[in-house]
Formats: structure tokens, sequence, C-alpha cells
């Protein structure tokens, strides 16, 4: 009988792997002695540290094991669930003793962390005796992969290592906590990518396939966030559970283990400038010695690295910036990137994913090594930190912000929430109060800078957070001779702006009868006045009535909306408020309605008579009945992922409205009558080019036929091309302020003249044809045309984050609208730091533009509305634009 035999392919490329990188003598730690009862990652998992790149289910696998051998000394938690329903964990590592009294080293941090209850003489106690918390955090970028690896290594070295003297002091000084995968999703769809284009050997070529990602990459999670920004806003269920462990350990050291580009070396703390000014000197202080025990063990391996250059401390968004703001030294770490197992660098040198590998794990083991060494100073600084934190708050201007009760409440809910939620002691008023000269109704919310988190409460509500002098007089040098800035985001992110909401300063703490918010982000809805006999009346201008909208048309109900303010029965309701007939609905609909109040948290009025006594009636011509829109959005190339997959949950997650994503070469010929809606996110490339002129007849026709087509940013570039014709705007070039000089002839040389002065120098080397300079992301404000149908329910003034070079001449009256258009260049600039040329230019150019053709609509956002998912105060309009788009236009029925 012959016999077959079967090689695993897995198991042949670790060998072959092996072979070509020669890392079957590659040592991570010198000398390395290892307890046998602690399982290495090649027993449990079949291969080396560094030879291949580890999956989720095979990292947790291993922890759990570890846990399982070491449970004296490990504990593993899950803190949330990815979109994909893949867990996530910590693993708590560290000695027997201060295993079995982790809930008392924790309640010591949390009484540390709250200096009104724990004076100076018992911190001393509790210092004295408490370990220092480390936390390690990995991988929230799901396509810089050596980081998950180097949480293993370094998980099983303090477990099993007998050879490293300092592993026993940095388990009876220190509880590390290590999370080693912030994105599983995203690490699964890169680790997929790169073994569907895996060949016989590791291939270190950068234009091999092993290297190039497919749209979207690996970077993101499920919906496609960069969560190394959405600390603050907290809108991805992993961010949400990391962020809520954190604040039960209070680690006094944070490290953000990334990748970068695959040419550089290694960066470690301190940060490159501009700091945030509310971050403590301390805090500064102390990233100097982080460094220099990174850097005196990168010198004994022989590694090189750098810091300072890149990678600022000013924005509070990022993982290694938020836990600052409550006391912790937090850090950005960053291994060039193999983007597989090999990568050949740009001077020839083989980068192997090994080397990675073992330079994440020396600097997290350097990092634990720093708070042991500096444990009582880092206890005693963050004590310090939380307790110098109240006497600011209680000395500084701004000693309370006061939100007061206002038209949009739901977005005033949700920020008390939010913050809240995030370690900052919110109050709401039981009675009226006044304070600093206005009167405050019950239900305002007051947030006193006198308590522990007030950095962050100023870094967050402040109007602007100032840059360095120095460093934007640099960034305007630079600037002045063509170089690229050195700002690394946005520079404004002001939360009661991006809200759109009302939030005041006081320069006292208010007085009266307060209570602790918890963290709801909505509160229940209610039906007033009980059961209709005519209809029930949703007011219109809050993510609540959107929320309830789409419910409600997923439910089948009939739904109609005014497009212009009314008064019934002595209440006034604003353009937009929805009306369900009682007539036109099922019999169970106060049943329904009620459901769905407490579900969506919209306010409902039950109305038992129909007569209006100012605005239109409800069966005016002037009120819009609203159909179940299918709705479709451009995915997959040339679509900017970020904003592709950031707008789709704005209004799945968000809305809890379904919406398609169609693949956009698919556009070229598919049969769109289906949906009444398509939306443009943001390009990376053309969609000219990917759709060709098929794909641009195609969407034409469906538009003159009654889609609504909305482009959001720079897709407005594709509606407003010419040989698209879509929309009666055009981007606009940089103003140029010099004489542009005389067509010269196609000759070898050109007419002489003298430069007599420097101006006349810096006039005849300006770029005559160019782009208006980039924005890194500032608030300007924008004015909203109060009669239209798009604005319903829309706030008078818009804060918009303005990104990129875009800017757009408005549209021509007899064209169409421009709904909002951006303020005057005296009072555009809401927050931030934006270019003087940009803000002139930027002035009364438009934000959103409507323009109806044939039977259908084109509307374009002139920025992203969705960006991050943080721009809470442009939701509605962007839901009027696909719910009131979809019932203004006029398709065949």
């Amino acid at each position: 009988m012959k016999r077959l035999f079967i090689i695993p392919i897995y198991t042949a490329t670790v060998v072959l792997s092996n072979l070509s990188l020669g890392q079957d003598d590659f040592d991570f730690w010198p000398n390395p002695n290892y307890d046998p009862s602690i399982p290495s990652i090649e027993e449990v998992l079949g291969y080396k540290p560094g030879e291949r790149i580890t999956w989720h289910r095979d990292a947790i696998r291993y922890f759990e094991t570890l846990a399982e051998a070491a449970p004296d000394r490990m504990a593993i938690t899950e803190y949330a669930r990815s979109w994909q329903n893949r867990e996530l964990i910590y693993a708590v590592v560290s000695a027997p003793e201060n295993i079995r009294n982790l809930e008392a080293i924790k309640e010591g941090m949390q009484r540390l962390a709250d200096p009104t209850a724990t004076d100076e003489d018992e911190a001393a106690v509790i210092i004295a005796n408490q370990p220092a918390i480390t936390w390690l955090s990995y991988g929230v970028h799901g396509n810089e992969i050596s980081s998950t690896d180097a949480a293993m290594l370094t998980a099983y070295h303090l477990l099993a290592s007998r050879g490293d003297s300092r592993v026993a002091e940095i388990m009876r000084d220190t509880v590390v906590v290590i999370d080693p995968m912030q994105n599983p999703d995203g690490r699964d769809r890169f680790i997929h990518q790169f073994t569907t284009a895996e060949g016989l050997v590791p291939d270190s070529d950068r234009l091999s396939a092993e290297h190039d990602e497919p749209w979207p990459g690996g970077r993101t999670n499920h919906y496609l966030f960069d969560m190394n920004r959405d600390w603050f806003i907290q809108t991805q269920p992993e961010t949400i559970g990391r962020a809520a462990a954190m604040l039960e350990f209070y680690p006094v050291a944070y490290v953000d283990a990334h990748e970068m580009g695959s040419d550089g070396t290694y960066f470690f703390a301190p940060e490159a400038i501009p700091y945030n000014p509310h971050l403590a000197e301390d805090q500064r202080v102390s990233l100097q010695l982080f460094g220099r025990t990174n850097a005196r063990w990168f010198d004994e391996f022989g590694i090189d690295y750098f810091t300072r250059e890149v990678y600022d401390a000013f924005y509070p968004g990022y993982g290694a910036s938020w836990p600052s703001y409550f006391g912790s030294i937090a850090m950005t770490y960053e291994q060039a990137s193999t983007r597989g197992l090999a990568f050949r660098q740009y001077d020839g040198n083989i980068l192997t994913y090994a080397h990675t590998v073992r330079n994440h794990f020396v600097t997290s083991l350097g990092t634990a090594e720093t708070v042991q060494v500096n444990r009582e100073k880092f206890l005693t600084d963050f004590y310090s930190y939380r307790m110098s934190a109240i006497e600011e708050g209680q000395e500084e201007d701004i000693r309370a912000y006061i939100i007061p009760t206002q038209n949009d409440q739901a977005a005033a809910n949700k920020l008390a929430g939010l913050l809240s939620r995030q370690d900052v002691q919110v109050s709401r008023a039981l009675e009226a109060f006044d304070a600093c000269g206005e009167d405050y109704e019950a239900g305002s919310y007051v947030i006193r800078t006198g308590q522990p988190a007030k950095r962050f409460i100023r870094t967050l509500l402040d109007v602007n957070v100032p840059l360095e002098e120095s460093f934007l007089e640099e960034q305007e040098r630079r600037r002045s001779e063509n170089l690229p800035d050195e700002i690394y985001d946005v520079t404004a992110w002001s939360l009661p702006l991006m809200f759109n909401i009302e939030a005041n300063t006081c320069n006292r703490s208010p007085s009266g009868n307060f209570e602790l918010v918890g963290t709801d982000l909505v509160h229940p809805g209610v039906v007033s006045n009980g059961r209709a006999s005519v209809a029930y009346i949703v007011p219109w201008g809050e993510a609540t009535a959107v929320r309830f909208l789409s419910h409600a048309l997923r439910h089948g109900l009939n739904v109609k909306s005014n497009d212009m303010a009314f008064t019934n029965a002595g209440n006034e309701y604003p353009a937009g408020t929805l009306i369900l007939d009682v007539a036109d609905n099922p019999a169970d609909l106060f049943e329904i309605v009620t459901e769905l109040a407490s579900t969506t948290g919209a306010n409902v009025v039950a109305v038992n008579d129909s007569w209006v006594t100012d605005g239109p009636s409800f069966g005016s011509a002037n009120v819009v009945r609203f159909n179940m829109p299918r709705v479709a959005i451009a995915w997959d190339e040339p679509t900017a992922s970020y904003s592709a997959g950031n707008t789709r949950f704005v209004i799945e997650r968000q809305f809890d409205f379904p919406i398609t994503p169609i693949r956009v070469d698919r556009l070229r010929n598919a049969n769109l009558n289906r949906y009444q809606v398509l939306i443009l996110p943001l390009s990376q490339g053309s969609y000219e080019s990917a759709l060709g002129n098929a794909g641009i007849e195609n969407i034409r026709n469906w538009v003159s036929q009654g889609g609504v087509l909305i482009a959001l940013g720079n897709a407005t570039r594709f509606v407003a091309d010419p040989e698209v014709d879509l929309l009666s705007v055009r981007r606009e070039r940089a103003v140029v302020e010099v004489d542009e000089p005389e067509e010269e002839d196609e000759e070898t040389t050109v007419e002489g003249r003298y430069l007599t002065e420097l101006e006349e120098w810096e006039d005849s080397i300006v770029a005559l044809e160019d782009d208006p300079d980039n924005v890194a992301g500032v608030l300007v404000r924008a004015d909203v045309h109060p009669e239209h149908w798009l604005s319903a329910g829309v706030a008078s003034v818009l804060n918009v984050l303005i990104r990129g070079t875009d800017i757009y001449s408005p549209i021509r009256i007899n064209d169409g609208v421009n709904v909002a258009r951006f303020r005057g260049p005296d009072d555009l600039l809401a927050s931030g730091y934006i270019w003087e040329e940009n803000r002139r230019q930027l002035a009364y150019k438009p934000f959103v533009i409507q323009e109806s053709r044939g039977a259908g609509e084109v509307i374009a956002f002139t920025q992203d509305p969705t960006v991050r998912a943080y721009l809470d105060g442009l939701n509605v309009i962007l839901m009027n634009a696909i719910f009131r788009g979809s019932a203004h236009a006029r398709p065949v029925r």
C-alpha cells in the first residue's frame, strides 16, 4: 500500500523561516535561563518568538496557558469584546503576595487618587507600602504587529526568568499589567492578508504583496477607527472597556507600544514638543528616567534609537496622552515595522520580525525596571499631581464650568456622562441657582475645577489650548521655506464646541443643591399628555429625535415632518419636527411610541387637536412624508478608510440605521435604483479614475432619476469636477498676492531683472498655482441658512473641523443653496491655530451645499462631518441630508 505523507504548510513555513532568517540562535535576552515549568511560546504555539505573527486566538491561548501554569503570579481579566466578538484581556503579573492582595492594591491607588479623602500622612503610609502599577499596552493599530508577540515574551520572562536579576524586584515592588492586543479585529485582518500573500520564504522586498496591504489595511478596528484617537471621545467598545479598567488601577506609568515606517529605527520618550500646557512639570522630567533606562539597554544590545524628534504630547486623545491627565507618566514607543517577517530597509539592512519583537520586549522590561527603581517617587508624584490639581482649580480664574439646560439637552446629557465616565466629578442641579451673575435652571450641570481631574477638565472644555509661541514661530518659519510643518495632529478639540452646546465659565464654585451624575450618555425619553387621539409630535434638533425617526421607520411607522416651525396647542415646535398621525399608523401606536421614546431618549408630545395657530398645518405642502430610504456608502479603493468607517459607524451605531457598503468598482455599472441615498466618503485617490466614464454616467443618471448623492470632504472634488459636473462649484487655488510675471516663450533663457530687496526675492519664489496650505485641524464657525429644509432643527451656528487644503467657491443662487457658509475672517476661528492666508480665504466660503439635479439632489459637505465620530454638533445636518434629502427628492415611487 502506498502511503501519502502530508506536510502541514504552516509547520513547513516555520522551518523555512528559521533557515532563511537565521533565527535558530537568536537570543532575546543574554544568557537566558528560564524555569522549565513555565511553558514557552514554542511549547504552546509551535514556533519561537518572532518566527510567526501570532493570531489573536493563539495569543489569548498562550496567556491562558501562562495563567494556568502560574496562577499565583498571573491573573487574567476580560475587559471588552470587539465588534467582531473577539475578547480583549489584560494580564496582571506580580509576586504571589501582590496577586493575593490585588484588590487592596487597587484600593490603595484609589485612595491616593482622591486627596480630598486621603491626607498627606495617610498618603505617606500608603506610598511606603504600596506596589506601583505599570500598564503596558500593545497593538492599538492592528498592522503594528511586533508588540503583541513582545507582550507574550514579556509575560513569559517575568514568570520564568531565573537569570535576570531585575525580575524578582519588579515582581516584589510593582504590579505589571499587560494589555497584549488592543485591536484584535485589525490584527487578524492584517495577518489574514499577510498569510494570503505569503510565499515559500519570507520576502523582504518592499514591493512584495506581503508588505502591500489591500484596503482598508489592518491598522483600524472593525469600523475602521484609528483607536489611538478615540481615548477621550470613547466611541469604540475596545476603548471604553480599556479606559474603565485603567481607572480601576491608576497606573503610575503607561506605555503604548506602536510601530512606525519600516525605514526607521526605534523611538522612545521623551516626546517632541509641543507639550500640552496642562501637563505637570514632573511628568515631563520623569520621561527622562524612562528614556535613559531604555537607552542603557539599547546601548547594551547595540540597537539604534532616537527621541524627541516626533510624536508630540499636545493632543489629549492618544493612548500616550490620555493617562497623563489622571496623573500617570504616559509614553509611546515606536518600532520600525517589518509589516511581515522581514523587510529590506533603504540602506540594504534586512530587518527581521524577531528583531522588532526583541526591541519592544527590551523596552517593556526597561519600563517595568524604571517603575521599580522609582516606585516611591512615582507614587508620590501621582498623589502630588492629584493634590496640586485641586489647589490650582481652586485658585485659577476658571473654577467651574456650567452647562445650562438648553435646546440640545441630549448633547449636554451626553457630554456630562462622557466626562463622568472619565474620572470627572460632574454635578446636576436639583433646583435653580445663580452663579457669576447668571441664573440657571434645575438640571444644569456643574463641573468644578477644584478636583483631581482639573487638568483633564481644562484640556477638554477650554475653548482653546494654546500651543507654545516658540513652536508656532518655528512652524511659520518652516512654512515660509516651503518645509512641512511639525503639527502632528489637530490643534482644536474643545468638547463643548464639537458638541455645539453652551458651556459657561465661572470664577467661583457655585453653591446650591446638587447631585453627582452617572455615566449614562442617553437619558430615557417620555411621552407627555398620555395617549393621543390625533398625533404624536417629536421635536426635531437633537440626536435623540433622529434616533427616534430611524427606529420608527424601521418599525414600519408612517412619519411626516414639517419643513417649517409651527405652533400647536400653545407649544412652539422647530422646523423638522416629526408628526405621527394616529389614523395612519397601527392601533398600538401609543405602546410603540412609548417604547421608542424610552429606547432612543426622544421626548414625545401627544396631541389631541391638529389645529396649528402659527406655521404650516399638518397637511400642508410644507410637510413631507418620510419613506424608509435605502442608503449605500462607497466602499474600498479609492475611499479613505477612516472616513468610510467613521461615517458608517455614525449612521449605524449612533443612529441605529443600517447602510449598505458598495465597492466603488461596482458603482461603474450597478443598478442603483434600489437605493435612495449614496454617500461618497473622503477619498485617498481619484473617484474619477476609479469610476471611469461609465461609472460617472451611471451615478449621473441615478441622481437625475431621484437619487440623493452626498459627498463628504474631498469627495466634493469629484462632484465639482467639470468633467463630472454634478455640483456648480469649483475648488479654489491658493490666493496669490504678487503680480504674475508675463508668460515667457518656450526658450532656454528668460529676460533678466534685478532683485534689489528681500521682498522682491520672496515674490519671485511664490508658487503661482498651488493649493492653499494644509491645515492640521482647527475649529471654525459656520452660519446656517435658516429657511432651508437641510437646516431644519439645526443650530444657527455650527463648529466645523477644518483639515487639509480644500476650499470651494460658493454656489450661485440660481444653481443651488449655500446651506451653511463659514463666517467672515474676523469671527471665523473658534479654536486652534490656522494659517493667516487660510483664515482669509476660507471666510464666507461654503460648508454645506445643495443643488437639485433632475428629480434628485446633490449635497456636499466641504469638510468631513463624521471625522472620528466626535463632531456631534454636525450630526443633525448630516442626518437631514439622508432622511430629509430622500424625502425631498422626487423619484418615481
